[in-house]
């Protein structure tokens, strides 16, 4: 048996990267990653956060969680991408299908990041090293985005070097490189320290990632408690979680939600929205090859008084008109005429839909299901805007609001690694 090799591959810039691929492949000539750009939100209301953002928009001071209204503040020219996630899907399966034979042990974490055991493999590659730098380069070469690699003994490690200078790079933080790789870098750097933690390990003069793993564990439980003692660990490079294999991810949940443009106070208008929103999370929904057991809808008033009613459904489903009859009930029981100026809707309690178990006093909607599955296909062939309902033609609301991903649709790397 060898030591144990963990890869953490990450893609850069994953969803604008994905975009500026797919628009160079399809006769646009110009690179999106070359100039100030970032995915996230409606271009035409400017509504929306910030997802991701180009190297040349970094340079404005742009960042990843702001609104739209202050990336364009910094910089007017910055050109906005909405969302595309069935796009992504499918490069984050072709991404991690080319990992796949490089190791068959695969795990996946969240839409652009993997971790891959390549433990033993010294019959294939002898270098474990060398071999990143031939998946990354292979990468770039048949799919046409970049990726960093970070190698290492374990995950935490692993996920540290991958986080080292971008793009394009491999890097490793093997044990006796933690001092000189990982200790010098500012707490924050470090993986599970967020603003919050980083406030408390500072007011106690633990700058560094060095300082925290220096420091004495019995001192830091107090304030932190058991995520001190897992942040120690990390600091220390402590970690042995098993990379576990999976053909995709755990997904808890699927929501989508849209800050309107305009202050709705009318049912029909909310009904509209509402009924955009369910597209896409139902779209999303059977593409994963899921159904769903539970519908629940909420939204925010102009005062900004937030309301939620949820739902619980007998017989899973992933029908859109089954999904928008449900939310649309629960927000006519839910809204008291307020103006509304955010608007969502979420789908939970997930189960397979290769099977569904119908009852006498429930719908049919095997014929809807079909037509769904049609409409699906040729959205996917000619575009999103190929097919829509006629209920959204000069109606003020696009056909497919919001795009906004759920956390848990594609979890992003929990506590535990």
């Amino acid at each position: 048996m060898g030591k144990r090799i963990i890869f953490h591959v990450d893609v850069n810039s994953a969803y604008l990267s994905w975009e500026a691929v797919y628009r160079l492949q399809h006769g646009d000539s110009l690179d999106l990653r070359t100039i100030p750009s970032i995915v996230g939100g409606n271009p035409e209301t400017r509504h929306g956060i910030v997802l991701t953002k180009s190297i040349p928009a970094k340079k404005y001071g742009i960042q990843t969680g702001e609104t739209l209204h202050t990336a364009l503040a910094k910089c007017p020219e910055l050109v906005i991408i909405p969302p595309n996630y069935g796009l992504y899907m499918q490069c984050s399966k072709a991404f991690g299908d080319i990992l796949r034979e490089y190791s068959p042990l695969v795990e996946q974490y969240s839409i652009d990041e993997y971790f891959m055991d390549f433990s033993n493999m010294e019959r294939l590659f002898k270098d474990p090293v060398v071999a990143a730098y031939m998946l990354k380069d292979r990468i770039k070469s048949e799919l046409g985005f970049t990726v960093n690699i970070g190698v290492s003994t374990n995950k935490i490690l692993a996920k540290m070097a991958s986080e080292l200078q971008k793009p394009d790079k491999v890097h490793t933080i093997f044990p006796d490189e933690i001092a000189e790789k990982m200790w010098v870098l500012p707490i924050e750097e470090l993986f599970m320290v967020g603003r919050a933690t980083s406030k408390k390990l500072r007011s106690r003069g633990i700058r560094t990632i060095g300082d925290l793993a220096h420091y004495d564990p019995k001192l830091i439980k107090p304030f932190l408690h058991s995520h001190g003692l897992l942040v120690w660990n990390y600091a220390n490079g402590i970690e042995c979680n098993p990379v576990r294999e999976n053909r995709r991810p755990i997904i808890k949940g699927m929501g989508n939600s849209t800050t309107i443009a305009f202050d709705i106070d009318d049912r029909k208008t909310a009904h509209l929205v509402l009924l955009s929103l369910t597209e896409t999370v139902a779209t999303r929904l059977r593409q994963s090859g899921y159904c769903a057991r539970l519908v629940s809808v909420s939204f925010r008033t102009n005062e900004f008084f937030d309301c939620s009613h949820q739902r619980k459904i007998f017989s899973a489903i992933d029908c859109t008109n089954a999904i928008y009859e449900v939310a649309r009930e629960l927000f006519d029981e839910l809204w008291k005429c307020e103006p509304i100026r955010h608007l969502g809707i979420r789908v939970s309690e997930l189960c397979q839909n290769d099977f569904q178990q119908m009852t006498f006093f429930e719908k049919d909607y095997a014929k809807q299901r079909a037509v769904d599955r049609a409409i699906d296909s040729i959205r996917e062939r000619f575009g999103n805007g190929s097919v829509f309902r006629s209920a959204f033609l000069n109606s003020g609301v696009r056909f497919s609001s919001g795009g906004t991903m759920d956390d848990e649709e594609y979890p992003m790397m929990s506590s535990q690694l």
